[in-house]
């Protein structure tokens, strides 16, 4: 009940169109049923006159027949389309719904949770519960009308023969209400299923290149066939139990014909019955029997729909790890200031220290390393300064405000992050660049490119910045998406910058280009770089060597060379080779 009710509550917006549509399928199914009496009274009297009655007769009952068809045919259109709207406008508001708070949820969120199922429940399930939100209480409606209608007509005809056919319904209804639980699990297990296809599908797409270059197309079809092959298996339970559910709401359709014919014939022999009595039972049965026909396959809609509304649900009742506090003010006049004091941090599912009792402090305008073994936390030093994940212990200040105090749009907006493994989206050179800043003049942009050594390259594409990237930007090569997304933060223009081992993927000659860029890049801003090529930090104000969740040494490249510890045994490494 508490499901229907929050399914309920999405028609809100629609409740004229959705009482309207309910308006209008009862006249469908008032028309209906009106046309046996119809037949009945013009067979029982209107045709038992003289010609000349019959004549005159037929031509009003002809019109107001006319008419009652014309209504019912426009109340059809205005189901037919104003309804489906209604279904696709819900559908729309749901999966905005839906979008809106994935762009919320913290990056624990997307740690647990796979792309694959996450599509499918903004498209998929979406579909099914639009489906449901339209066809579901019409079709309940014309059905009630009709069952109930119908059913008041067949006792008012014979109620002899009404009785054995309500103990028939109430038994069909107990069966269909006991199947109903089973019915419903099959579909959750096929929404997990198809959800399961779609990430195996999505994961070899995007990476194609790497399955094709290791020659593991065979890996990934076994891998795709076994997801297929489940998802055949829970469809295969699915259409058994619907298969039984169907043939024996059939059968018990098939026993109203039956007791109809034996009994009414029964009740004929015994005079408590006529023969154009039990014509009209026949046709009021066959209008009977449509509804629960409607009804069988509303079953199956119902549990997609509200199966699939579940899910959306699950997801909607999720809440961000990372929220604005109560209190929370916007981040203004940044100076830079940067400290971790006796910062702490664990993933939220798992209590082991990822970093334990670390401090700090950048002065506004300077730069410190991070070094250290991988694994050892450099990244999640970096992920704690914008709040994608909360630390456990300690406090991080921008100029003496502590970051969980400040609103999340306005620090992330003070912070520019440049990654080892760009993200570029699938759209044209422009619009990549300015994502940096929605509202950028073009000036705006190619100065940025300028600044990120990319603007005579990308001149040189056929169509400038209007150049269509690909897919995660694979017509360029890494080091123009570095490039480009180098121009992206100086379009920014942030305060503090994250250099998250932006040049390790590169060959030299790309790196040299880069490095220039982040040196330009870095200039009077706040810089927190994680290196892997030591010599890319020599000028570093301070760094940082991280190792077993903790800083183990810190100073000025030389100091750390004088100190021989874990640094300069990396940076002597490095030189060897």
């Amino acid at each position: 009940m508490d499901t229907l009710k929050k399914f309920i509550h999405y028609y809100k917006p629609y409740k004229a169109v959705f009482f309207i549509d309910l308006i209008c399928a009862a006249i469908i199914s008032v028309v209906d049923l009106i046309y046996p009496q119809i037949l009945r009274s013009a067979t029982n009297s209107l045709f038992t006159q003289g010609r000349d009655v019959i004549m005159k007769s037929l031509l009003p009952l002809g019109i107001g027949m006319l008419i009652m068809y014309i209504i019912q045919c426009l109340c059809k259109y205005y189901v037919s389309y104003q309804g489906h709207m209604m279904g696709a406008n819900m559908e729309r508001d749901m999966r905005q719904q839906l979008f809106d708070h994935y762009e919320k949820l913290s990056f624990s969120y997307y740690d647990q949770n796979n792309s694959g199922q996450m599509m499918s429940k903004l498209v998929s399930d979406l579909f099914d519960i639009a489906e449901f939100a339209h066809h579901g209480p019409e079709n309940l409606f014309i059905s009630l009308i009709k069952i109930i209608g119908s059913f008041i007509f067949l006792f008012l005809i014979n109620w002899r023969l009404a009785i054995p056919l309500l103990i028939l319904v109430v038994i069909m209804f107990i069966f269909s209400f006991t199947q109903n639980s089973r019915i419903q699990e099959t579909f959750m297990d096929n929404r997990r299923k198809i959800g399961e296809v779609n990430s195996s599908l999505q994961d070899t797409l995007a990476g194609i290149r790497v399955v094709q270059s290791f020659a593991n197309e065979d890996i990934e079809r076994h891998k795709f066939r076994k997801s297929n092959q489940a998802f055949l298996m829970s469809k295969d339970g699915n259409y058994k139990c619907m298969g039984k559910f169907m043939s024996w709401n059939s059968f018990f359709q098939g026993m109203m014909y039956l007791v109809t014919l034996i009994f009414g014939g029964f009740l004929i022999a015994q005079g408590q019955m006529d023969v154009a009595d039990l014509a009209m039972y026949a046709l009021y049965i066959g209008i009977f029997i449509s509804p629960i026909q409607i009804l069988v396959e509303l079953t199956e809609m119902m549990q997609k729909g509200l199966s699939g509304f579940r899910r959306f649900i699950a997801v909607m009742e999720t809440d961000p790890d990372i929220e604005d506090a109560p209190d929370a003010k916007p981040l203004t006049d940044v100076k830079g200031e940067v400290t971790y004091d006796h910062v702490s941090f664990h993933y939220s599912d798992d209590d082991t220290l990822v970093l334990s009792d670390v401090s700090f402090t950048i002065p506004a305008g300077e730069s410190i390393a991070l070094v250290g073994p991988s694994g050892s936390g450099k990244t999640t030093i970096c992920n704690l300064l914008p709040r994608f994940y909360d630390i456990t212990g300690g406090r991080i200040t921008i100029d003496g405000k502590d970051v969980s105090k400040l609103t999340l749009k306005s620090l992330r907006s003070q912070i520019g992050i440049v990654q080892q493994d760009v993200y570029l989206f699938c759209g044209t050179v422009k619009e990549n660049i300015s994502y940096g800043k929605p509202d950028a003049s073009m000036d705006e942009i190619i100065e940025a490119a300028k600044k990120a050594n990319i603007h005579d390259f990308i001149m040189s594409l056929p169509d400038g910045y209007d150049t269509f990237v690909g897919e995660r930007g694979t017509r360029l090569s890494g080091g123009q998406k570095q490039r480009i997304s180098i121009a992206r933060v100086f379009l920014k223009n942030p305060p503090i910058l994250i250099l998250d081992e932006a040049t390790s993927a590169l060959d030299n000659e790309s790196e040299r280009w880069i490095q220039k860029s982040l040196e330009d890049l870095s200039k009077n801003r706040t810089t927190i770089t994680i290196a892997h090529r030591l010599s890319t930090i020599r000028n570093a104000d301070e760094i940082l060597v991280v190792s077993d969740n903790k800083i183990t040494e810190r100073g000025t490249h030389d100091d750390l060379m004088k100190l021989n510890g874990i640094y300069a045994h990396y940076y002597q490494m490095q030189f060897e080779r």
